[in-house]
């Protein structure tokens, strides 16, 4: 792993399961922390893991596919999601 700073920016280079790590922690935590909603960070993050998911073959719109390919263990079907769905 590695970051590299160049003025107001920051590159980073990691592997795959600890950024996926990461994605699943910040995602878990949305509802406390609504400003991430509109972070470029997470939307860049989660767009860089969507791409690979996709290079590997996984269906990205079917959640429990994305969900086990992040790396959730502990996924909830959609239906059952939707039901327990709060509005932010």
């Amino acid at each position: 792993m590695a970051f590299s700073v160049q003025g107001d920016s920051v590159q980073l280079k990691a592997n795959i399961e600890d950024v996926k790590l990461v994605y699943r922690t910040l995602h878990r935590h949305l509802s406390e922390h609504l400003d991430l909603m509109d972070c470029e960070l997470f939307d860049a993050l989660q767009g860089a893991l969507q791409e690979k998911a996709q290079s590997e073959g996984v269906d990205i719109g079917h959640h429990g596919a994305w969900d086990l390919w992040l790396g959730n263990v502990d996924t909830v079907p959609c239906e059952e999601r939707v039901k327990k769905r709060k509005k932010l």
